[in-house]
């Protein structure tokens, strides 16, 4: 009984630090006052204000833009990527691996400014590198939820189908896919939640006039955060659970599908 009320107690800790920020955030995007530590009443004035605002709806266009497009090539790239490294010997694996796992452990400041100093040597920095940039970054997380789908996947039922006169594309999408489904959607979302709070590759890539939400709010800082940021913050965040609950209860859903066919 001790231990596990010890247990519900160090989980409930653990909860608090990762939502009580977020929880607080809410409450002053609803708050009338400017002031972080005084409540003046409810109010909405934030989030119309938000919507008002030209410069901060233009960076939040440029970073859905990027972070859309950025997953959706990300995520082609990195399954057909996944695919190949599954397709190699057991030595060749292990090489590819270390060279996806590079990009990973390096620190986001190293990326960023190795991804400059490229760029300027052969362009210039504008809206196609960092779209690249973030392509790149995103490549990796796609790679690594992707590969244990596939080590998962019967290589037999892919070959007898093969054998029986299907194509290799017709022969995917009616037996590969479906069990890397998963897999490939996980990878997505982690692509899109890297590529959309992702700041130091962006600062270092981006060119003159372009704004992403993460390089407004650090220019902002200095002269002090707008409870805008605050109404919009707060509105990302309902999009993220919303999107997460969908997923978690259409994967409940199909589970559950499969167990009653069988």
């Amino acid at each position: 009984m001790v231990r596990k009320t010890a247990e519900r107690i160090y989980l409930g800790v653990i909860f608090l630090f990762l939502y009580l920020p977020i929880l607080v955030l809410i409450v002053l995007s609803f708050n009338d006052s400017k002031s972080r530590v005084v409540w003046g009443g409810f109010t909405l004035k934030w989030y119309q204000r938000l919507f008002q605002s030209s410069v901060i709806l233009e960076a939040f266009s440029t970073t859905i833009f990027i972070t859309l497009a950025s997953a959706l090539l990300a995520t082609v790239l990195g399954t057909l990527a996944a695919l190949g490294i599954h397709a190699m010997k057991a030595k060749k694996q292990a090489v590819m691996l270390g060279a996806t796992n590079i990009p990973l452990l390096n620190a986001d400041i190293v990326t960023g400014l190795s991804m400059m100093l490229l760029f300027v040597r052969f362009t210039k920095l504008g809206m196609s590198t960092v779209l690249i940039a973030h392509i790149t970054f995103n490549i990796p997380y796609v790679i690594l939820n992707v590969l244990p789908r596939l080590r998962q996947c019967s290589q037999n039922a892919y070959e007898a189908a093969l054998d029986l006169g299907a194509t290799p594309f017709y022969a995917f999408y009616k037996i590969l896919w479906p069990q890397i489904r998963p897999g490939v959607f996980s990878g997505a979302l982690m692509a899109m939640t890297m590529s959309l709070d992702d700041f130091s590759v962006t600062y270092f890539t981006k060119g003159a006039g372009i704004n992403t939400l993460s390089t407004m709010i650090y220019t902002e800082m200095r002269k002090g955060i707008i409870p805008e940021m605050y109404a919009l913050s707060t509105i990302l965040f309902f999009l993220a659970l919303v999107l997460l609950l969908i997923m978690n209860f259409g994967s409940a859903r199909k589970e559950k599908l499969a167990k009653e066919q069988i």
